[in-house]
């Protein structure tokens, strides 16, 4: 057993998925995606630890990132199609890697595996993060994260910080994990190993490591393509979740049956 409360999004039998949302997010916010998809795949999405009804993360001397991989994985009993978003991709992709004959089709959307092309920006919020959680701050470690990668109202204001203080420590504790590769999820001919067709979401108005990232994991996939939703930041499963079910849909096709 996982561990992990786990969302169902009823469709299709015969076409399993799983979708793995953000830091956090909560798998409910698959819903929209999920009934845009008309039933098209039978789509479970779990709560990450911390997050939404799933328990509280315990460490154990296995950092986060390996904990949460181990419970999705154990969902998987046949191939299926995988969907993941920002965090959930590098979870999604780690799978695909580790796995590839369970995965049918993988979407990923703006994988945050800042390994794959790291970028200086990036590299001083994590430094301002860490500073402002080990000052005892952990309100503005989530400010600074939340102003880059949180979702924006049409002011471009983060939103209320309160529900999102006691998930920052782990934020900052997959910030290495994800900066450093420690899965080595990029190690040689992992990535080039993937064989099911991959679909990589961006929004136009995401940080400019979106792009990046997507282009240098691209450039090691046999079969991938790239979309960019316009007018889209980096929450765009749920300020456009029709585009974002329109392109999963998209990458189902290309899957075989």
């Amino acid at each position: 057993m996982s561990g992990l409360h786990v969302r169902h999004f009823a469709g299709d039998p015969d076409r399993p998925a799983l979708a793995l949302h953000c830091m956090m997010g909560t798998g409910a916010y698959w819903g929209p995606v999920a009934r845009k998809m008309n039933g098209v795949v039978d789509l479970r999405a779990p709560d990450m630890f911390g997050h939404g009804r799933s328990p509280a993360w315990q460490p154990s001397g296995v950092d986060y990132h390996t904990q949460f991989t181990r419970s999705v994985a154990a969902l998987i009993d046949r191939p299926l199609d995988l969907v993941g978003h920002s965090f959930g991709a590098t979870v999604a992709l780690r799978i695909a890697v580790g796995a590839p004959h369970a995965v049918r089709s993988l979407t990923l959307i703006e994988p945050v595996l800042f390994a794959a092309a790291p970028d200086p920006e990036q590299d001083r919020l994590f430094a301002r993060m860490a500073a402002a959680f080990d000052a005892g701050d952990p309100r503005q470690a989530t400010a600074e994260f939340l102003a880059v990668w949180g979702l924006k109202d049409e002011g471009g204001s983060a939103p209320p910080l309160d529900s999102f203080v006691r998930q920052i420590d782990i934020v900052v504790d997959t910030n290495d994990t994800l900066a450093n590769d420690r899965p080595a999820i990029l190690r040689e001919g992992g990535i080039e190993g993937i064989d099911a067709p991959v679909m990589i979401i961006n929004g136009a108005d995401s940080p400019t490591a979106v792009s990046s990232i997507a282009e240098a994991l691209a450039a090691r996939m046999q079969d991938v393509g790239i979309a960019t939703v316009p007018d889209a930041a980096h929450m765009l499963p749920i300020t456009h979740p029709d585009q974002v079910a329109e392109l999963i849909a998209l990458n189902l096709t290309r899957a075989q049956s």
